[in-house]
């Protein structure tokens, strides 16, 4: 029986350490095949187990499965990261995505799964790299137990590596039999946390070209004076949804009935795309990029930028007189970072009054949020032009609850949308509807947005409305791009004739030849076309990377 027990224990070792050899980063090349194959790296540790002394060869054993375990640790998050913010794990980086996670869990499927995930998370962390490295050690034991056998699998075993590798030889189709994939995984993430921690320089090299910076208030925004401008943000309103075919009818119908009905009401509309610097999430990311000109798309540069003097959008709109404000629905506990954009107001979960249900993660249905908008800051007489910023968050993974329009008269503090709601840990839908519940939630929005036209739109009033990024590849497809649509619209033709030089399709719906632009070109962009001049002795803004 010990006998038996120990020949398990030594299988168990060996099938762990090959995945964790064999194991890919992406879910998408998760098969049976990736595991028919040679990893170069068991073949170099087996070699030195034969060479070394006995002790030498224990804490080569044990270091080797550790960083083995660490690697499968960086190579489950790397599988996350990709299948829902498409790009791999930073660790350098990529802490701060922890409690927003946490966040989205709890508000998901509820606090105790949250918090028992979290724990999971955190013993397999810890408990990974002691098993490889356990399992290593069982493995070098036997190694060197067994030279002489030892010794000619790796000799026949290195061949085929170099045959394989030198010819292409495949052990299934697209899967090549010589793998070397750990090797390579530890060098790309050493190299990404070099990369990172230069970043800082780089950026703070970016973001000391700012061509705007000097522009005197009575050249900015010449163009829109007199004008309320809301700038709303619609959640995971990206390219998919207006171009992949299980959206694209039904998304595309919606946009071109509202581009009519405006058209009716005297309003005309415009737009294109912009290349957001997130995707599946981050909405901060996109936000602060398209405010200060400049490409954040990872959390140190989010903080440097927001703790600097980086002349945003909404300054400018403030410096040329407009009331500044931005209404955050999601935002339920104190932001800093506000301070940096120049608001004059901020409103978010605490001080918005709704009594109504709340939709999954979203605190409330858009339509509230646009109405609170009208109600409170533009209904008003004697004021001054309004510049808002807004987050539109009913498209908000996980689709689980969606709102319908109502009468905008009757929406009050929102209890009109009791029944509606499904409480913030409704059930996720499931597999095969949850395309389509996305699809119902960008509809909901683009209704609602025109729906707000024109219910309170004026000749002075102009939209800009945009995605903030892409939903994750289960909802956008696979190597998706990172587009997002971008349309203004005014009654006033002199807005419009403003950005005549942009090549923007008319109407709400951009075309497939639009012309795409990084999001952190919009703020130059704009200002430039609604009447800033930038300093003669500024250089041109550091848009991108």
């Amino acid at each position: 029986m010990r006998r038996a027990a120990g020949w398990a224990t030594t299988a168990l070792a060996f099938l762990l350490v090959l995945f964790a050899l064999n194991a890919p980063d992406r879910i998408g090349r998760l098969s049976a095949g990736q595991f028919v194959r040679i990893p170069v790296e068991a073949l170099v540790v087996a070699a030195l187990v034969l060479v070394l002394p006995e002790r030498a060869r224990r804490w080569t054993a044990a270091s080797a499965g550790a960083v083995l375990g660490v690697l499968l640790v960086f190579k489950c998050l790397d599988m996350g990261f990709d299948s829902v913010l498409v790009r791999p794990f930073n660790p350098v980086f990529d802490a701060s995505f922890l409690r927003p996670g946490f966040e989205f869990i709890d508000t998901s499927v509820g606090r105790p799964a949250a918090i028992g995930l979290a724990a999971l998370i955190v013993l397999l962390v810890i408990a990974v790299p002691v098993l490889t490295a356990l399992a290593v050690l069982r493995l070098s034991r036997l190694a060197a137990r067994h030279r002489t056998w030892t010794g000619r699998g790796v000799a026949v075993l290195g061949t085929a590596w170099v045959a394989s590798a030198a010819l292409g030889a495949q052990a299934v189709p697209g899967v090549p039999l010589a793998s070397g994939g750990t090797a390579e995984l530890a060098y790309d993430h050493a190299r990404q946390v070099r990369t990172s921690l230069k970043d800082r320089g780089v950026f703070a090299k970016q973001a000391a070209v700012d061509a705007f910076r000097n522009t005197p208030p009575s050249q900015m925004l010449t163009g829109l004076r007199g004008k309320d401008v809301v700038l709303a943000f619609i959640e995971s309103y990206g390219r998919s949804a207006v171009e992949h075919p299980e959206y694209a009818s039904q998304v595309d119908a919606v946009l071109d009935a509202g581009t009519r009905q405006l058209k009716a009401a005297g309003f005309g509309a415009r737009s294109g795309y912009l290349t957001s610097s997130t995707a599946g999430g981050g909405s901060w990311l996109a936000h602060s990029t398209l405010l200060s000109g400049l490409w954040i798309d990872n959390q140190q540069r989010y903080r440097t930028l927001t703790s600097s003097s980086r002349f945003t959008l909404t300054r400018a709109f403030g410096e040329a007189g407009w009331r500044t404000l931005t209404v955050q629905p999601a935002i339920t506990r104190a932001w800093p970072e506000a301070s940096f954009y120049g608001y004059d107001k901020v409103y978010d979960d605490r001080n918005l009054g709704y009594k109504g249900p709340r939709f999954s993660y979203a605190t409330m249905p858009d339509q509230y949020t646009l109405n609170t908008l009208q109600r409170d800051e533009l209904a008003a007489s004697g004021r001054k032009p309004v510049m808002a910023e807004l987050a539109l968050v009913s498209s908000h993974a996980p689709w689980a609850s969606i709102p319908s329009l109502v009468d905008w008269r009757t929406v009050g503090d929102g209890s009109v949308f009791d029944g509606m709601g499904k409480g913030e840990n409704a059930p996720w839908p499931s597999s095969g509807r949850i395309r389509g519940e996305y699809r119902k939630s960008i509809e909901y929005t683009l209704n609602t947005l025109v729906s707000y036209m024109l219910t309170f739109g004026t000749k002075n009033t102009v939209l800009v409305f945009l995605g903030d990024h892409q939903p994750a590849p289960t909802i956008a497809g696979q190597n998706a791009s990172r587009d997002v649509p971008v349309t203004i619209v005014a009654r006033d033709p002199a807005v419009l004739d403003r950005i005549s030089g942009w090549g923007w399709q008319d109407g709400l719906r951009p075309a497939r030849t639009s012309p795409v632009w990084p999001m952190s070109t919009f703020r130059d962009r704009f200002l430039t076309a609604f009447g800033s001049t930038p300093s003669a002795s500024s250089a041109p803004s550091a848009s991108h990377r």
